[in-house]
């Protein structure tokens, strides 16, 4: 069938065509959004699940339905290298000026941009790398200690002052939150700590693993009173039927009930993969039904792409050890895993392996979906290490 009408998207963050399964925390999101603009105290959202199962196609939905709402949004997607501060200024400065823009002089808009002003100078930034216009002078003793955790609640009241006085409300939506340090996550707990409690139109919509909870606890134990963490999981076989079923139909194609079972077999209700399946079926298809033996044709397609575009560029950036220790995991099966287990496998004590445990951590290729257990953040990871490393004891 003509691959430029095929309906299906695999790809980070692209939507698919049918966004199923997600309803309650699109609902979740309506509802914050209505009362934070109604200066009625919410939870702020911090969406969490896996790799591939959409929290960025998620984020981005909500940010539409934001911006439907009249709210001015932020989105930004955090990074491993790249410090909060430095990260967040141009976008800070991009909305303040926005809001400058509204009818009428405002002295809390120009007080924001003195506020940020501050800021910058008290990052390894210099003032002279961002442009804040004539008469924008930093504003002495507000976010200028250079401690974040003091700094960044300020320049939020700050934002979110100016925002009230021109009478609409802003949404920060930061993907990949995980990435930030326990003391730059922790500074951003405060801030929304001090927005909440005077009431302010701003709002926190995140996206990040599931480690997120544990390491929002961990920075501020009242993290859980400020923030509700939705997990983001699989599809379940029926939805993952419809997001098959639906884009295919609208195109005059339908799929064998044989074809979508195994399709949902193959993927565990991903959407990441389901995507792929479709589409590369679709591809493969010469006309409608899409059957279980073209589906099986797919495969052959379908997990060489998964493993040179979705899993190596992961595993790429891991070291040999790292390797070794993922690739242990996998030979115990689907987990999750005990450390223990791990280091029998590879003859050495659990406690040599914490630092490599710490640095897959960090990098979010593993988390701890329990205490004392590990589990890969990428699902089907397992059968990708085994494909990539077929003996345990010899480097890919």
């Amino acid at each position: 069938m003509d691959p430029i009408k095929n309906p299906f998207s695999p790809g980070a963050g692209s939507p698919p065509p049918e966004l199923v399964g997600r309803g309650p925390a699109l609902e979740q999101a309506r509802i914050l959004l209505g009362r934070i603009k109604q200066k009625r105290s919410e939870k702020s959202m911090l969406l969490t699940g896996l790799r591939g199962v959409g929290k960025t196609v998620l984020l981005n939905e909500i940010e539409r339905l934001a911006k439907s709402e009249g709210y001015r949004t932020i989105f930004i997607e955090a990074h491993e290298n790249i410090a909060l501060g430095p990260l967040i200024v141009p976008y800070l400065r991009t909305l303040l000026f926005d809001l400058d823009r509204m009818v009428g002089l405002s002295a809390k808009v120009k007080r924001g941009l003195a506020v940020l002003r501050s800021f910058v100078s008290a990052l390894t930034l210099t003032v002279g790398d961002v442009t804040f216009g004539i008469g924008i002078e930093p504003e002495k003793g507000s976010a200028d200690s250079g401690d974040l955790e003091i700094d960044l609640p300020n320049l939020f009241t700050a934002i979110g002052e100016a925002a009230e006085d021109r009478k609409c409300a802003v949404a920060f939506l930061i993907d990949e939150i995980q990435y930030f340090s326990q003391k730059e996550l922790g500074a951003l707990i405060v801030a929304m700590h001090k927005v909440q409690q005077r009431q302010l139109p701003l709002l926190l919509l995140g996206a990040g693993l599931p480690s997120l909870p544990g390491l929002a606890g961990e920075a501020k134990s009242y993290a859980e009173r400020l923030f509700s963490f939705p997990d983001i999981g699989a599809l379940s076989q029926e939805d993952a039927a419809i997001a098959l079923k639906e884009p295919a139909l609208a195109a005059g194609v339908v799929f064998d009930d044989e074809a979508l079972q195994e399709i949902f077999r193959l993927t565990k209700g991903y959407p990441y993969f389901i995507q792929e399946w479709g589409c590369q079926a679709w591809n493969l298809a010469v006309d409608s039904p899409i059957t279980l033996q073209l589906v099986q044709e797919a495969t052959a397609q379908v997990i060489p792409r998964l493993d040179q575009n979705f899993f190596r560029v992961r595993f790429n950036r891991l070291t040999p050890s790292e390797k070794i220790f993922l690739r242990a995991m996998a030979e115990l099966g689907s987990g999750p895993y005990r450390p223990g287990d791990i280091a029998d496998l590879l003859n050495i004590k659990a406690t040599s392996m914490s630092p490599t445990r710490a640095k897959l951590i960090k990098k979010g290729m593993i988390y701890s979906p329990a205490y004392g257990d590990l589990a890969f953040t990428v699902p089907l990871f397992d059968q990708f290490m085994i494909r990539a490393m077929p003996d345990l004891n010899r480097q890919a």
